[in-house]
């Protein structure tokens, strides 16, 4: 254990969903995230729909105190977890609730009560899994020829978080594609004749990369007295990714102290504005 986390408040915090459970996990690790000194002891209980699945959670809960957050619609069942967490004097927060009750009295209409709705086999389902592929196909510069099929092309040095944040992106129904830029080798014309897509150039600081690559050597066992984490030689290959974009005019991305979700809600944004442009 770290001494960061040495110093944290541990507690049971107790997932249950009738689905996935995607969608309460994303809001515990939001929630959480607002409380520097605490940690969740995470306990994750998905596809509970049936009395026997709820008893099982229900010991769980019981052996272990905390606080529980779930997302259930069959009523019967709500109201016996609600029922048990009262008895064994621990919170228990329907997350969706509050939204649940704004949405139906603006839209005046009953919700379906159907566990995993978000989750239906449609045209959005569909169209995530062909995106996905399409990432997958187009990872690390392959697939230049099609390139022109993508919704989005990432394109920057070794270590900007290319490909992870190409797959996020994927996950949202995005095509996305990424080329690296590498010294010495010269940017294809598929890359600098792209039209249809939205390229974007993901940077970094200098000290940063090198910080990062030093750990990717480490973590591989490779030697680390190389090129690749020389200060000055990444100077350089950042001055160089700025002028291609400046070259192209591209909309640039500051990555060094961005995560994944962050650096893909800043491209989603400009996919939106580029839409909005469009349709003007």
């Amino acid at each position: 254990m770290s001494a960061a986390d040495a110093n944290k408040s541990f507690f049971h915090l107790h997932l249950v969903s009738d689905s996935t459970g995607e969608t309460l996990n994303a809001v515990a690790k939001a929630a959480v995230a607002q409380f520097e000194m605490v940690h969740p002891v995470e306990h994750i209980y998905a596809l509970v729909r049936g009395p026997r699945q709820l008893d099982r959670v229900l010991r769980q809960i019981e052996a272990a105190p905390g606080i529980v957050m779930f997302t259930m619609v069959n009523d019967k069942l709500r109201r016996e977890l609600e029922t048990r967490c009262r008895d064994l004097q621990v919170p228990c927060i329907a997350v969706l609730d509050p939204v649940m009750q704004v949405l139906g009295a603006y839209l005046g209409t009953e919700r379906t009560h159907k566990p995993g709705s978000q989750h239906t086999l449609d045209a959005d389902y569909f169209g995530r899994i062909d995106a996905l592929n399409y990432t997958m196909a187009h990872d690390d510069g392959q697939g230049l020829e099609s390139l022109e099929d993508a919704d989005v092309v990432l394109v920057g040095v070794s270590r900007t978080s290319k490909t992870p944040t190409c797959m996020y992106l994927a996950n949202r129904g995005i095509k996305a594609a990424n080329y690296p830029l590498v010294p010495e080798i010269p940017v294809p014309d598929e890359i600098e004749n792209l039209t249809a897509p939205l390229v974007v150039g993901l940077l970094a600081s200098p000290e940063r990369l090198m910080q990062i690559r030093r750990q990717r050597l480490l973590s591989l066992k490779e030697e680390t007295q190389t090129e690749y984490v020389d200060l000055d030689r990444i100077r350089a290959e950042v001055t160089a990714a700025r002028r291609l974009y400046a070259r192209h005019g591209w909309p640039v991305i500051d990555v060094s102290r961005r995560s994944i979700e962050e650096t893909a809600a800043a491209i989603l944004n400009h996919v939106a504005d580029r839409k909005a442009s469009f349709s003007q």
